[in-house]
């Protein structure tokens, strides 16, 4: 008897079944990976800094937080856009 997983994976398969990846393909993906996290990891130590010249200022840090956030929601993001291109190239 299958479990609910293995059965919501048999119906995904059947749906979209998946695609193979050439090896450029899959370098590509972690190109793209790399790329987004030093891009993150760049806000981070700017964003970090800046709370650091903000000490005290509970506003401040809270907009800076708040800008972090976005950062990384609209990076998080473009690197789907791009991985989801380099995918549907595959597909065809």
């Amino acid at each position: 008897m299958k479990s609910a997983y293995e059965l919501a994976m048999s119906r995904l398969e059947t749906n979209s079944p998946s695609r193979e990846l050439t090896t450029d393909q899959k370098k590509m993906l972690a190109e793209v990976d790399a790329e987004i996290e030093a891009r993150i990891a760049e806000q981070r130590i700017f964003i970090d800094g800046e709370i650091a010249k903000a000490l005290g200022d509970d506003i401040r840090i809270s907009e800076l937080r708040r800008q972090l956030s976005g950062e990384i929601a609209s990076l998080e993001e473009k690197r789907e856009t791009k991985k989801n291109k380099i995918r549907n190239e595959a597909a065809k």
